[in-house]
């Protein structure tokens, strides 16, 4: 006979953009934050009355339930472990089935983000997916939406990374998303914003130079080159000033001083030991 009084079981709990390929690799910010890192809101309950029961499965408003989303293969031997411990500490928050599955698409995201960069987008929105009230899941997540060209995807994922844990490190890129989506003087918004004086010296400086190349595309030639006219371009040690002396010596060439760009691209070729750019093959 079945039982009236029998409570009904528990359901199983069940995110596009426009690349820019015409861009500069010079005007681009460097992949900010750990090459290590990479939602949907909790499902909602409704109906409950005072006895705590919940309403069947098929008695829920569907509109309510977490959309299903395309979940990318994970290649078997990709185990999550091949994360930094750090990475996988800050995932213990989760159950530990759900973190397993997290730290696996994040290793994907890392695994593709060089050669498929649009499969490591896909793996970056399955781990927000799963885990979208964690910040560096959401970093990692728009980190790999920017890697594919899918602006608008990245600003809401590092927003979102931003509104959960305060990080700033990530504002040139959002400033760069939004050249990338033709908005320039969001961009620049973005880099006169407060948050920037909370910035690191290389954030700093690629904010500088995505600063540079918004100017540049309102066609504000000269004010490109005032942007990235600073003392650092003396430095010759840190790794940000192969960026910066080439994005100098080529916004100099846009604002048609020929000569200086030549020896600004001589200059940054001397750094360029590892000929990250054709610095030496433009200086001729």
């Amino acid at each position: 006979m079945e039982d009236k009084n029998k409570r009904p079981s528990r359901p199983a709990s069940s995110r596009p953009s426009g690349p820019n390929n015409a861009r500069r690799r010079e005007d681009l910010p460097a992949r900010g934050g750990s090459s290590n890192r990479a939602g949907a809101p909790r499902q909602t309950r409704d109906g409950s009355d005072p006895r705590g029961a919940r309403p069947a499965p098929m008695d829920r408003e569907q509109s309510r339930l977490r959309p299903r989303i395309f979940e990318p293969d994970i290649p078997d031997e990709i185990t999550g472990e091949e994360l930094d411990k750090s990475l996988r500490a800050e995932l213990l928050s989760l159950s530990a089935e759900n973190a397993k599955v997290v730290a696996r698409h994040l290793a994907c995201v890392n695994l593709y983000a060089e050669d498929d960069p649009q499969r490591a987008h896909k793996h970056g929105v399955a781990a927000a997916h799963h885990a979208g009230r964690l910040a560096v899941v959401r970093e990692s997540a728009g980190y790999a939406a920017y890697r594919a060209g899918h602006y608008e995807i990245a600003l809401k994922e590092l927003r979102a990374s931003h509104r959960i844990s305060g990080d700033v490190s990530m504002w040139p890129v959002m400033a760069d998303c939004e050249r990338g989506l033709g908005n320039p003087l969001k961009a620049l918004n973005l880099a006169g914003s407060d948050e920037v004086k909370r910035l690191a010296k290389p954030e700093e400086i690629e904010m500088r130079i995505v600063a540079s190349g918004a100017r540049r595309d309102l066609g504000q030639f000269d004010a490109a080159v005032v942007t990235l006219t600073c003392k650092e371009l003396k430095n010759e040690q840190e790794e940000w000033a192969v960026r910066l002396r080439y994005a100098y010596a080529d916004a100099l060439e846009a604002a048609g001083r020929k000569e200086e760009s030549q020896e600004w691209f001589a200059k940054c070729a001397e750094i360029d030991t590892e000929e990250a750019t054709d610095a030496s093959e433009r200086c001729l």
